[in-house]
């Protein structure tokens, strides 16, 4: 993602002085708040909307419980750092990549897996997990971050 402000203002000297204020604009406290909101909206994203970032319905999951919430650890870990200039937004979970990318899990020691699912015991020589993209800005999302933006500068203009 990537945001980019320019303002440009000539001969008028009651918006110069309002830019003045602007100047420096805090800007990693912007990157600080928008890097917040989306991570409340990729939280949203796994716990209730349950699409990927194009509008996509994820794939069900074989248990029948809620996909990519059922016990709410990737949510909970989904995490930001930001910047002056830069906001990332992700997990440091093992399991966030081959949730958001899809993939083939293979055994590395062994001739098969092995997991249990309830009650039975699980084995198989290869899972394929199908891609469920969690990470992204929605077009819903990206609204919702220029606003964000625009109320920043609106307060900073006072």
């Amino acid at each position: 993602m990537s945001l980019s402000i320019t303002i440009r203002a000539e001969g008028i000297a009651g918006v110069d002085r309002a830019l003045a204020r602007l100047t420096p604009l805090d800007s990693a406290s912007l990157m600080q708040g928008l890097a917040r909101l989306i991570q409340q909206q990729t939280r949203r994203r796994i716990e209730g909307e349950k699409t990927s970032p194009d509008g996509k319905a994820w794939p069900p999951n074989r248990t029948g419980t809620s996909t990519l919430y059922r016990q709410g650890h990737l949510s909970r870990s989904i995490d930001y750092v930001a910047g002056a200039t830069h906001l990332e937004v992700g997990s440091g979970l093992i399991y966030a990549a081959i949730h958001q990318y899809g993939g083939t899990i293979v055994p590395k020691t062994k001739k098969v897996l092995s997991w249990r699912a309830g009650n039975q015991q699980v084995f198989a020589r290869k899972v394929t997990i199908p891609a469920r993209p969690y990470i992204g800005v929605s077009a819903a999302n990206g609204r919702e971050i220029l606003e964000e933006t625009a109320a920043y500068i609106r307060r900073k203009l006072g």
